[in-house]
């Protein structure tokens, strides 16, 4: 309900949309009983990152905002993107600073967000990205459902790089505003090791999907040096070759221009801490 509470405190007033993503403790109810101006999906099942999916097909503004259960809008933030977005109609999405509760410490991924070494053109507000993080994150309504939205087998843990890579094809520049924030309080009872899984997973299925083929094998070996030896890792790997067939039916390479980006962003992502999924 934090989230909730926060986000009905924003003096933009913004209009919600929560996707119940088959949970089993009431959460369903009390989002009715404590907010019933909020337009309510269930799916009845747990449906991970397509649950956005459900609730962008029920929006009808020009500009969508994400939200996890764990982390909420700052006060102007909302207004500020939309604002960015009205003068800046070639950029696709605009992500927020991140701050860390109860402390309110900058996201590690936060600096490499601010210095992204990804080429810009001049009129670009803000650092351009190759990526971007979901719940940090206003996209133009048009742009991500014309991209497909979240890819569905991907399910969560890192599933923004496909459709960010898909974006930045479609002709659209991905920014970040550092005068935008957001906070995230990480859950406790979530199974890092299971989303860390996930996460190397869904970055060797992106990979797959849409690198040139030097790009594909350069990044799939050092994923292969560098994850944990375990079994989470195994896993990772295991259930990402397993499913060959469909990625190599679907594999779609990406512009030369896109791929440069995407190219200039190896070396951070060999030097990062912040992507911790991937060891």
């Amino acid at each position: 309900m934090r989230t909730l509470d926060r986000l009905a405190e924003l003096p933009e007033e913004p209009a919600v949309i929560v996707t119940d993503n088959g949970s089993t403790d009431g959460t369903a109810a009390a989002v009715a009983r404590h907010h019933p101006g909020v337009r309510l999906l269930r799916p009845g099942r747990n449906l991970g990152a397509v649950g956005r999916n459900l609730a962008v097909r029920q929006v009808s503004t020009p500009y969508v905002a994400f939200c996890d259960d764990d982390s909420w809008w700052a006060p102007g933030s909302l207004s500020g993107a939309a604002d960015l977005l009205d003068r800046y109609p070639a950029v696709g999405s605009v992500t927020a600073r991140i701050l860390v509760e109860p402390d309110g410490t900058e996201d590690p991924i936060v600096g490499e967000l601010r210095d992204s070494p990804v080429p810009r053109p001049d009129w670009l507000p803000g650092p351009a990205l190759g990526s971007f993080l979901a719940a940090a994150t206003v996209l133009r309504t048009d742009a991500f459902r014309a991209a497909g939205g979240f890819h569905p087998r991907l399910w969560l843990g890192g599933e923004e790089e496909l459709l960010a890579a898909d974006l930045a094809a479609d002709g659209w520049w991905l920014t970040y505003a550092d005068h935008l924030t957001i906070h995230h309080q990480p859950s406790r009872v979530r199974d890092s090791t299971v989303r860390r899984a996930q996460g190397i997973r869904n970055t060797l299925w992106f990979t797959w999907l849409r690198r040139p083929l030097g790009p594909a094998l350069r990044r799939t070996l050092h994923l292969a040096r560098t994850v944990p030896r375990d079994t989470a890792s195994l896993r990772a790997f295991a259930e990402a070759t397993a499913a060959l067939p469909w990625v190599l039916r679907e594999r779609r390479v990406l512009p030369p221009e896109v791929e440069a980006r995407l190219r200039s962003l190896e070396p951070a992502q060999r030097d990062s801490t912040a992507r911790s999924y991937t060891g």
